[in-house]
């Protein structure tokens, strides 16, 4: 692999005017392969929380303090780069996250960020006819809100643009999938079809006939059984393209929240993973969530899950040790699970548990005692309340143990289940980009709860005060994966884009060093990476990120402006901006070969994830 310090190599970025105390460490013995000076280093490190410089040798970091103190590392072989008082961060880690599917996805019909449904309606008949030969049109992306109040869309509006072959398009939660009359045809499902357990076709009012579209995974499957299959190299290039995304957006590890099992008894994705990391073209340290099948016998998965977790290469960054259970759906298309029935509905109605309690604590014991972290897809108050259950049968079972189990999503909450994270030493899994007044939240979402219950959406600060460790994830494709936006939305309560005015709720806001904290060493703690990676410290791997402005410089509602200029994983350069790639010693752009392995795609300024495909390829 070819190092960042074999570079000739000098950002003149301009200087920042945050002056910081540094705090010198013992820099040990041997010169370093590359020192970064000058620069505003936020060190995610309680002991030693800003520094100057830092030094790297063999992909390990070997010294964090002053420049003064990082001279004394310097020989004939050392390469420096002065940053001008630029930002330098941890790498940053999303916990909650779907690379190769959303990479797959960003290579067919995309529809992310389209508003009004005559403007989706043009998308989806691009997408049909730039591509007149496919047997179907797959992609997703379209939000609930454009069909307010229900939020389902109607097949027939499919049917007049795309009459003679099957259309399946995802919305953009993952937890809908719309359809046309040809789909339907195709997966066999008329008047006549029973809703499969764990979801639901939905109808025309006073009618059984299906009406265009379905909720939640085992009713998407039943269509999406029969699209085109993805190949190998779909996948692959598929997690190519997220990788580049992340990159270019300082995350150096993460988690992937969903890995089916696929015939064969393989899990979709972890082949493309291995593959990558076996070339050395990774470049993530990555722990996969193996799919927990609601219906499906503990003594038919348990054995999967552990060949899947063996068979993974010691020394790779590849780690197949969670489980991912999802408990419910979403709010606002009535899926979730809560405590009290739905306030929009006179029929006593509160949602469905996708595991019933008893079955959920016998599989939670079990995998619990098998070393498995558990990762839960728990939405409602009542999967959160039964998700915490299992985790307490599962303690009192066992005993306890560092399992580092988290909930993710944990959108509405009884405030009695608050203090039981801190508790029981589970993880707070949020997405703070959710965490605002958008149309979702208004429109969908407040309607089906109430003025009282809604007091406790996405409750980060008050999470945060409780003394629990709190993780932040995006959940991408479904939300922008840039962690600055989140961190911004974690920060303001707003949407880091001005889309709203008003925060959500009444002091849920975090500082800017707790949000830091969420992304970077809560995260690699999350993935039992935190002696590793996640903060600057001396014996740490070299993951770090470039920032063009201080984070604690800029007003809050700045941060998501904030640009990466360079990520190093392991000491190397994997990720360097437009900006960056025309600072090298003589002005000339820097030599692709140069780069880490597996970079190809790194020199290219990349847009966000939502805008960087351009539709249909």
């Amino acid at each position: 692999m070819n190092r960042l310090f074999r570079l000739s190599l000098c950002l003149l970025l301009a200087s920042c005017s945050a002056e910081i105390p540094t705090v010198e460490e013992n820099p040990g013995a041997g010169g370093a392969d590359l020192i970064v000076q000058n620069a505003t280093i936020y060190t995610v490190n309680p002991d030693q929380p800003w520094a100057s410089a830092v030094a790297i040798k063999d992909g390990q970091i070997i010294y964090v303090g002053d420049d003064q103190g990082a001279q004394e590392l310097v020989d004939s072989e050392t390469q420096t780069v002065n940053l001008h008082g630029r930002m330098m961060l941890p790498g940053f880690h999303d916990i909650h996250v779907h690379p190769v599917e959303s990479g797959v996805l960003y290579q067919q019909c995309v529809l992310f960020d389209i508003r009004g449904v005559a403007k989706l309606l043009d998308k989806i008949k691009e997408c049909a006819l730039a591509n007149p030969h496919d047997e179907w049109i797959v992609g997703g992306g379209w939000t609930l809100d454009n069909f307010v109040p229900t939020g389902l869309p109607d097949k027939k509006l499919l049917d007049d643009i795309v009459p003679d072959r099957p259309v399946s398009l995802k919305s953009s939660d993952g937890h809908s999938l719309w359809v046309n009359s040809k789909a339907l045809e195709f997966a066999g499902i008329d008047a006549t079809t029973p809703d499969p357990e764990n979801g639901r076709i939905d109808r025309y009012p006073n009618s059984d006939e299906p009406s265009g579209s379905v909720q939640e995974d085992s009713a998407i499957m039943l269509v999406a059984d029969h699209e085109p299959p993805l190949t190998s190299d779909d996948l692959i290039n598929g997690l190519k393209y997220s990788r580049d995304l992340f990159h270019s957006y300082g995350i150096t590890g993460i988690q992937d929240a969903l890995l089916k099992l696929e015939p064969g008894d393989g899990y979709y994705g972890l082949d493309a993973y291995n593959q990558l990391d076996a070339r050395d073209e990774l470049n993530l340290h990555v722990v996969t969530a193996l799919f927990w099948e609601n219906t499906v016998p503990l003594s038919q998965q348990l054995p999967k899950f552990l060949n899947a977790r063996k068979q993974q290469p010691v020394d790779g960054n590849v780690k197949a040790t969670a489980i991912k259970i999802w408990q419910d759906g979403v709010i606002e298309t009535q899926t979730a699970a809560l405590l009290e029935p739905y306030s929009d509905r006179s029929d006593g109605f509160r949602g469905d548990l996708q595991n019933p309690s008893d079955d959920l604590n016998k599989a939670v014991i079990a995998l619990d005692a098998a070393n498995f972290q558990i990762h839960f897809h728990a939405i409602g108050d009542r999967a959160i309340r039964v998700s915490l259950d299992a985790l307490e049968h599962a303690q009192k079972a066992n005993g306890s143990r560092d399992g580092r189990h988290h909930l993710s999503h944990i959108q509405l909450f009884d405030p009695g289940d608050i203090p039981r994270f801190a508790d029981l030493n589970v993880v707070a899994n949020f997405q703070p980009l959710w965490a605002i007044q958008d149309s979702y939240i208004t429109d969908l979402t407040w309607p089906r709860l109430g003025e009282e219950r809604s007091k406790w959406l996405y409750p980060i600060g008050t999470m945060q005060r409780s003394g629990a460790r709190v993780g932040f994830g995006s959940d991408w494709y479904v939300t922008s994966v840039n962690p600055l936006d989140g961190i911004e939305a974690a920060v303001t309560r707003l949407d880091p884009n001005g889309l709203t005015d008003v925060p959500l709720g009444v002091g849920e806001e975090i500082t800017l060093a707790e949000a830091i904290k969420n992304y970077t060493i809560n995260g690699a703690y999350v993935n039992f990476l935190d002696d590793q990676v996640g903060s600057i410290e001396v014996g740490k791997q070299a993951d770090l990120v470039i920032l063009d402005k201080n984070l604690f410089a800029i007003p809050a509602h700045e941060i998501n402006q904030t640009k990466v200029i360079a990520t190093f994983f392991a000491g190397c350069l994997v990720y360097i901006s437009t900006e960056g790639d025309k600072l090298s010693d003589d002005g000339k752009p820097i030599p692709q070969t140069l780069l880490c392995d597996g970079s190809t795609n790194s020199r290219r300024e990349i847009a966000r994830g939502k805008d960087i495909n351009d539709g249909w390829n």
